[in-house]
């Protein structure tokens, strides 16, 4: 009787985190339509879409968002999106070293007086910070501390896809209105059945009925990918309110943004595309390596497990088993 009454707590256990996670879920990430280069077991990154996607962290995301297991000269090794084989020490690298000076870092040394300057950074600093701890994150982003973004891919469901569908998820403004509520307030109010990024409206959307309104709380915006749970701020039929979640991050890619060096037409789906491969890169620098070495690894493997069957074959030939 025990047994049973245990799994009977372990189903009641698994069904409400189920509905919890159901509930406090945003909608499906997906990547874009050809997918990402590096997603296949023997896939690469695209070397030019890295490129562009560093310059639209520097120009974009690097106000806020640090990446601190990441330093100037991995942009130039083996694997990077700036490598030259002519320099195999990235900290020899020209380029690499004009990226990194473009910041200005506090040097950790004192000078001759015992003070603490800035200057320019060398291949060899990671990256720079844009504040210089959690409190002063805190209290330029209205309380919220902006995630570092060296693993971001990695600590993220989805992944890649994930922050593609994220940076190009925000509503447009035909989904969006501005009221006066009766007590003075100013709100702002998104249409759900106008957010059309990828089967997220909330049940009756698309002409099947009234599917309310959703109040954006001040200082938050909303994403359909964000998870978390819009049932509170939702005017509409609570059992089915519009996926995803509010976050404090606003809409940060819009068409020409930023102006690509190669000419390349800077639209949001193009940057997010860029963006999202260079932080998939940061998150695992060595992963060309690593599908290298693994394809060299199964090969022999192969090799060997044949030759391994041949030899057993030839030695116990005439012994009956």
């Amino acid at each position: 009787m025990s047994i049973l009454r245990i799994i009977a707590a372990g189903a009641t256990a698994a069904a409400l985190a189920g509905s919890a996670f159901a509930a406090g879920g945003g909608a499906h990430p997906h990547g874009p339509a050809e997918g990402f280069p590096f997603e296949s077991p023997l896939g690469k990154f695209e070397k030019d879409s890295v490129q562009r996607g560093y310059q639209v962290y520097k120009e974009v995301c690097a106000s806020c968002h640090g990446m601190k297991l990441l330093s100037y000269r991995n942009l130039g090794e083996k694997g990077g999106p700036f490598y030259d084989p002519e320099y195999p020490n990235a900290n020899d690298n020209p380029l690499v070293k004009a990226l990194a000076a473009e910041n200005e870092i506090l040097d950790p040394v004192p000078n001759e007086f015992g003070e603490y300057d800035f200057r320019p950074a060398r291949p060899s600093d990671p990256f720079r910070s844009p504040y210089a701890n959690d409190a002063m994150a805190a209290t330029a982003n209205g309380g919220a501390i902006p995630p570092d973004l060296s693993v971001i891919t990695k600590a993220r469901h989805g992944g890649a896809n994930y922050l593609y569908s994220l940076m190009t998820g925000y509503p447009s403004q035909e989904a969006i209105s501005y009221e006066t509520s009766p007590e003075g307030e100013f709100l702002t109010v998104i249409d759900p059945s106008l957010v059309r990024s990828s089967g997220i409206y909330a049940e009756g959307a698309g002409g099947h009925g009234d599917v309310g309104r959703l109040i954006q709380p001040l200082g938050q915006y909303y994403n359909p990918y964000m998870p978390g749970d819009t049932t509170a701020q939702y005017e509409g039929d609570p059992r089915h309110p519009p996926k995803g979640g509010f976050l404090a991050m606003p809409p940060q890619l819009t068409d020409g943004r930023v102006t690509y060096l190669d000419g390349t037409e800077a639209t949001v789906s193009q940057m997010a595309y860029d963006v999202a491969q260079f932080l998939a890169w940061a998150g695992e620098p060595k992963q060309q390596n690593r599908k290298s070495l693994g394809l060299a690894t199964i090969a022999y493997l192969v090799f060997f497990a044949l030759l391994l069957w041949f030899s057993y074959k030839r030695i116990w030939r005439k012994v009956e088993h």
